[in-house]
């Protein structure tokens, strides 16, 4: 585009289908800078939270414009050496976010000690329409490699209701399986490091990720049909240095798009 993006989205910010606004803050930005798209005006913000069935959340969105995206090298994840996490509940008692984040806490507690897990309880109009909690999780490496993993409750009249004690422990134990999957690049945003890999200057681009997602091997296929680029997959069995599940390193030279359309100063 010519002009930087701020945009306001509306609708459900949290549910149990796609990933949430706080994991995309927590994940998704971090890789996006790692690719050049940074600045003052790059922000992800939560106004209002909104809980299936009913909505009504709110977020702003802002990001700068760029000519080009940059080729990157990330093979080396590091290892894990903070857990951060944000507890939310919306028209609910407070309490349930405290609940969810000592029984979360109950499971992490036994493997690194620098773990922090807000809690976020939204009232009045910042609340949405529907009630509900969940707890979205995050491990940060010594590499800047972040993993994330989120539950959050049923929706307000469908399915049994949920225990925060059992959501707290269930979310550890997820992101505890996406440490174990590891890779520089957490499942939910594969697909998206992949796209942007594709997009970068025609030079080689890298990245180590854990066992491809579904969801990611139909995207690799859209980018072979719309951009007729091919990554070179070579797995990377665990070993000494590679502990978990085994590792996928996905190269390509991107394809050298960029912005025409940025007004030269």
């Amino acid at each position: 585009m010519k002009h930087p993006l701020r945009i306001i989205l509306r609708g459900v910010t949290n549910d149990q289908v796609d990933p949430s606004v706080d994991v995309l803050k927590a994940t998704a930005l971090p890789l996006l800078k790692q690719f050049g798209i940074d600045g003052e005006s790059f922000e992800l913000k939560v106004v209002r939270r909104g809980m299936p069935p009913g909505g009504g959340g709110e977020v702003l969105f802002s990001c700068p414009v760029r000519k080009v995206l940059k080729p990157v090298q990330l093979t080396d994840p590091g290892k894990i050496k903070r857990i951060r996490g944000i507890a939310y509940s919306v028209r609910v008692s407070p309490q349930m976010a405290n609940r969810i984040v000592d029984s979360a806490r109950s499971i992490l507690n036994k493997f690194i000690p620098d773990i922090y897990i807000y809690t976020d309880h939204m009232k009045g109009v910042s609340s949405g329409k529907s009630p509900g909690f969940g707890l979205s999780l995050v491990a940060e490496t010594t590499n800047g490699t972040f993993l994330s993993a989120e539950l959050a409750s049923n929706p307000q009249g469908q399915g049994a209701a949920v225990l925060p004690e059992d959501l707290g422990r269930n979310c550890a134990k997820l992101l505890l399986e996406e440490i174990y999957r590891g890779g520089c690049v957490d499942s939910t945003n594969q697909s998206l490091a992949l796209l942007l890999m594709t997009l970068g200057q025609q030079d080689v681009s890298k990245v180590l990720l854990g066992p491809l997602s579904p969801y990611t091997i139909e995207f690799l296929r859209h980018l072979k049909s719309f951009f007729q680029i091919m990554f070179k997959i070579e797995t990377k069995p665990c070993g000494e240095e590679l502990k978990g599940g085994d590792k996928v390193l996905m190269t390509c030279v991107g394809i050298g798009f960029s912005n025409l359309s940025k007004t030269l100063k």
